[in-house]
């Protein structure tokens, strides 16, 4: 039986995992004059890619995904209001485009046999301490939903609202979403 020290522990785990993997991404730093298409790319590119592979956990499908991103930021550039809209376009697109390609995934496995799932590049374990790995493991094993709410929350240090904006779910949605993911996840690395 685990005990509420346990639940603690391994909550805290996931949230300095994801917070980790913020931190070494770094924030984009403040733009100097008029925003470009270019300097978006340049600043928030590889945010956005590290958001798309947690949720999709394949490098070269979160790439893709980001691309297309940018590909409809390009498309509706002269729509936007600001520098942070553009942002939070990328943010939200980037989390439906991972949805589509969940849902792809989950599609193409109805038709075909049962396989065993795509182990994670040697590049991205090499940038994780075992410990972590563990974490990203557990995180893959969490329903879509919840994995994008704990992946937002922690990794992208957004608020509830935003979570919300970029899942298009209700606040008290993505808080009891998060609980529920977070007690799963204790769940599941309690059983490693």
């Amino acid at each position: 039986m685990v005990g509420p020290e346990a639940n603690s522990g391994g909550i805290a785990r996931v949230q300095d995992t994801l917070t980790n993997l913020r931190i070494q991404d770094g924030a984009a730093p403040a733009p100097t004059g008029p925003l470009t298409l270019e300097d978006l790319y340049r600043q928030h590119r590889m945010r956005l890619v590290r958001l798309a592979l947690l949720l999709v956990d394949e490098p070269a499908t979160a790439e893709d995904v980001v691309q297309e991103a940018f590909t409809g930021l390009h498309r509706n550039w002269s729509n936007l209001r600001d520098a942070q809209a553009a942002v939070g376009y990328l943010r939200t697109a980037v989390v439906n485009g991972s949805r589509s390609v969940l849902r792809r995934r989950k599609t193409a496995r109805d038709y075909t046999p049962p396989h065993v799932a795509n182990a994670r590049s040697a590049e991205s374990l090499a940038m994780l301490t075992a410990e972590h790995q563990a974490v990203v493991a557990a995180l893959s094993q969490l329903p879509p939903r919840q994995r994008e709410v704990l992946v937002l929350r922690y990794y992208g240090d957004l608020s509830e609202a935003e979570i919300a904006e970029a899942t298009g779910i209700s606040k008290g949605t993505v808080k009891s979403t998060a609980s529920r993911a977070l007690d799963a996840l204790q769940k599941i690395m309690a059983g490693r």
